[in-house]
């Protein structure tokens, strides 16, 4: 064999360094922003007004509340070594595992779901110095992508999502079967519809199994960088795509979860995946999935949760009712960036403030862990 008949493969691209000119700022992108608040916050009203309680104008149902730990790993490489993430520490936090519709849905309504993270005690510089706050959150989706490009689509897509809000439940449950059948067709093509799964077309599977993935970018120290988080105890990575069996349950998932960790407990890593080329890596394009072949997923941390009562209507008024999250709860060193993360800010900051008002319950952000009522 000639050598002309094979090569050494490419080694990994190298990590550009951030800088502010990463991003670029629509003119009409506060515009957007209101509408994009505006739509959340209809929600939210919609929501607060059946229920006589406000919810998260997304992500409204939780599924699973754990404390647990964040391990920063020894001897990550400069790259790597950013942040929250400089250099080894162990850091207390809470985990929300959720569905992400903004009305307390069914389970058989089979929508993507999230992860949010909150990791407290952590030094360093913050955006907002005054606000006098020690966390880090990361915002987590079972998928790579996020469902729209830019603030407009995204404007566009919460329209769609509203529209849906007050809709019956039983035509919700029907519409749900109907886009599940379809994404399975799309996916036995081998592509995939983030508008499908987003409308109810989401495999009804364990979210314990699932993969989490930030979807828009962030700063990460010198660099940029996406998120995820992944099972990897031997527990969670065997009910990767495992089906759950909902019956008659309409808390078929949360009861899935609180079964699962009051006999084990879980071990996931959190990875990250460096922005390295304008073109492949993005910045302002959320729709866009960064390709591993040109910047893989390195593990950062390892995350622990002990075995313990994951939901209850005390654990979720501590959490549920007492505390947001936010891309924008972060160390300078980790800003959100993209045009989705900068409309996230304000409308975030909406919807917390929305609760807090309607439910007559202060929101604060933690120093220190607090035991969570069993």
């Amino acid at each position: 064999m000639s050598d002309s008949e094979y090569s050494d493969p490419e080694p990994p691209a190298a990590p550009l360094a951030y800088v502010p000119a990463l991003e670029s700022i629509q003119p009409d992108e506060a515009e957007t922003t209101t509408a994009i608040i505006d739509t959340l916050r209809g929600i939210s009203e919609t929501t607060a007004d059946r229920y006589g309680h406000a919810v998260r104008s997304v992500h409204a149902k939780s599924l699973a509340l754990l404390q647990g730990n964040l391990s920063v790993l020894d001897d990550l490489p400069p790259s790597l070594a950013q942040g929250l993430f400089a250099k080894p520490g162990s850091y207390p936090l809470v985990m929300r595992f959720s569905t992400s519709p903004g009305d307390l849905i069914d389970d058989r309504i089979s929508t993507p779901r999230g992860l949010a993270i909150k990791v407290m005690g952590v030094p360093g510089a913050r955006l907002d110095p005054h606000d006098g706050a020690s966390t880090q959150d990361f915002i987590l989706i079972d998928g790579p992508a996020f469902v729209a490009a830019e603030p407009k689509a995204f404007a566009k897509s919460l329209k769609l999502l509203a529209s849906t809000t007050d809709k019956a439940e039983g035509l919700k449950k029907v519409l749900s079967s109907a886009l599940r059948g379809l994404e399975a067709v799309v996916e036995a093509l081998g592509e995939e519809s983030s508008t499908l799964i987003s409308l109810g077309g989401h495999p009804i599977t364990n979210p314990l199994g699932e993969t989490y993935y930030s979807q828009t970018p962030y700063r990460y120290g010198d660099y940029a960088a996406k998120f995820s988080v992944a099972p990897v105890s031997s527990l969670l990575t065997a009910l990767t795509k495992a089906p759950v069996d909902l019956a008659d349950n309409p808390d078929g998932l949360r009861a899935a979860l609180t079964d699962f960790f009051r006999a084990n407990g879980g071990e996931w890593e959190l990875r990250v995946q460096l922005y390295t080329d304008p073109e492949e890596t993005p910045i302002e394009d959320a729709s866009v999935p960064w390709p591993e072949d040109e910047s893989a997923f390195v593990p950062v941390a390892r995350i622990e949760a002990a075995a313990q009562n994951a939901w209850s209507p005390e654990r979720s008024a501590a959490i549920d009712d007492g505390l947001s999250f936010s891309p924008w709860h972060c160390l300078a060193a980790h800003q959100p960036l993209g045009g989705i993360n900068r409309a996230r800010k304000e409308a975030y900051l909406m919807s917390a403030e929305f609760r807090s008002q309607r439910n007559g319950c202060p929101i604060y952000e933690p120093h220190v862990p607090e035991n969570l009522p069993a």
